[in-house]
């Protein structure tokens, strides 16, 4: 092997910095990856439409929800010993959906694997915040957020590749490798680190109180669209949701080791960056959601075509990422926070002009420029809500980071479902004003989904035109939303580092210099 590849310590960071690579990989291709295996499930397993919905949302949910803990389990009890914990789970229920013989035994596996997700994805960020002082912090989550966007831009295609050729159990079994190379690398080069003020007891009332509150949250978002934003199973959740949420504020303000310690979002830049994930998540996911139905239900691609029409975005975020965490350790992370909204807005206003017949060609340049501007925004804001709290409060901080993008993300889908349906239904009353009631009821059903757009003949022609129409309405109210979140960035988030962060990085500095050890390994709280 030759001596840069070598495990030293001068090198140790970078080689922890790949094995949360490897990780964050597999969990971020496992968002897109089955998406494209569905209708293959469906035939072999006899799954109904619901079942099929769950298959994703036992994931998103569990995952979602469990967030939060994951990072504070990190803090109390160790981050490498909760994200090995993380992995194993992870690669242990991959394994168990591959031999699913049931819709419900894959549901619930799918369930497993989100906890597995939850342990796994803030500790990757706590322990490269760790590994990393603050003048490098930028660069290492610029190439994590990277990795990211790889495994977003590639999880389409690879999924459709193994699905066509190899078996719809493959997309999961392809999971134990990397797992496996993930634990080897972490056990040898990452080191142990903890929030050492923290007394090593649990929240539970505060963990049921979040668990449950943000349960009843993100059921109420994913199923809205179905069951009517009106109803009572919707209303009822929503509410419980409030309630719960609001008890677990309460809690938090009086036991002695909360969950979230509030006090974090008295600093602006954390606020500010949790703001941003929210806003550039529900702007960037919904997009992706009803892109990838207009392509392929009103264009008629396939879903590996439609996979791949996504790849100039995703390749330019892959390569902006570690550029903007780079430029974010030279000139801090709000220009390029606050430029990249900007942008992402741009190019969704660009996107709000589809037609049945719109080219390519056309969407390609607004696919570039959006991929720039989520390039400049992901790993800059990780860098700002990191560097704002800390270190030794990296977990929770992480884990409450990662909680407002996925909830941000929910939001943003169930939001554009919610327009397309209000809109279309009344495009639809115009259009076929001779149709009885309860059959453009049943087209609006479907427009949230994008399958009513299948429909053959006038009728199908006055859905499509629906879907586009609000579609199109969507598009610029999400450009609107991603501009008003850089205005939100200039003003909440610090345009350097702060200075506890310099002042933290030179003192490691100094403190290295006079032990004669290498920086790498005065991480802080950190145990051999």
């Amino acid at each position: 092997m030759p001596d840069r590849l070598r495990l030293t310590d001068d090198n140790r960071r970078w080689w922890t910095l790949g094995a949360m690579c490897f990780a964050l990989f597999m969990i971020m291709l496992d968002n897109t990856v089955v998406n494209v295996a569905l209708p293959t499930i469906q035939h072999d397993l006899h799954s109904s439409v619901s079942g099929l919905e769950w298959t994703v949302n036992a994931y998103t949910l569990s995952f979602a929800v469990l967030l939060v803990t994951g990072g504070r389990l990190g803090d109390i009890f160790g981050r490498r010993r909760m994200f090995l914990s993380g992995v194993v789970v992870f690669a242990g229920s991959s394994a168990m959906i591959a031999f699913a013989q049931s819709t419900g035994w894959l549901v619930g596996w799918r369930a497993v694997q989100g906890l597995g997700a939850s342990f796994m994805m803030p500790a990757t960020l706590s322990i490269i915040s760790n590994a990393f002082p603050p003048h490098e912090r930028g660069k290492a989550i610029g190439t994590w957020a990277g990795v990211s966007a790889m495994a977003l831009a590639i999880g389409p295609v690879l999924g459709g590749f193994l699905v066509e050729h190899v078996s719809w159990q493959s997309i999961f079994l392809l999971n134990l490798p990397v797992a496996a190379a993930a634990v080897v690398v972490t056990l040898f080069a990452a080191h142990e680190s903890r929030d050492e003020s923290a007394p090593r007891t649990i929240d539970y009332a505060g963990l049921l109180a979040l668990s449950t509150g943000l349960t009843a949250l993100i059921l109420a978002l994913i199923e809205g669209n179905s069951w009517g934003w009106g109803s009572g199973r919707t209303v009822g959740l929503l509410a419980a949701s409030v309630v719960l949420l609001t008890v677990f504020t309460r809690v938090e303000a009086r036991v002695a080791a909360p969950m979230v310690d509030f006090s974090f979002f008295r600093s602006r830049g954390f606020l500010g960056a949790n703001i941003v994930a929210f806003l550039v998540s529900f702007s960037m996911l919904a997009t992706f959601f009803f892109l990838a139905l207009y392509l392929q239900n009103v264009r008629g691609y396939s879903p590996l075509q439609a996979g791949v029409r996504f790849l100039p975005m995703t390749v330019i975020i892959i390569f902006a990422g570690p550029i903007a965490g780079r430029l974010a350790d030279k000139v801090g992370p709000r220009p390029l926070i606050s430029a990249g909204l900007f942008l992402t807005g741009v190019s969704l206003f660009w996107q709000g002009h589809l037609a049945v017949d719109t080219a390519y060609g056309q969407l390609l340049g607004a696919f570039m420029v959006m991929g720039a501007g989520i390039g400049l925004v992901m790993s800059p804001m990780s860098t700002a809500a990191m560097n704002a709290v800390d270190p030794t409060k990296a977990g929770v901080a992480s884990g409450t980071l990662s909680m407002s993008r996925m909830v941000g993300g929910t939001f943003g889908v169930a939001a554009m479902g919610a327009l397309i349906s209000a809109l279309g239904r009344s495009r639809l009353d115009h259009l076929l004003p001779q149709l009885p009631q309860s059959a453009r009821s049943r087209i609006v059903d479907g427009l949230g989904a994008g399958g009513s757009t299948s429909v053959p003949g006038a009728v199908g022609d006055a859905a499509r035109d629906a879907f586009l129409y609000a579609l199109n309405d969507g598009l610029r109210i999400s450009g609107a939303v991603a501009v008003l979140g850089s205005g939100l960035a200039w003003l909440l988030i610090d345009k350097r580092v702060p200075a506890h962060a310099h002042a933290a990085s030179l003192a490691a500095e100094e403190s290295a210099a006079a032990a004669g050890t290498p920086l790498a390994d005065v991480p802080v709280a950190v145990e051999a």
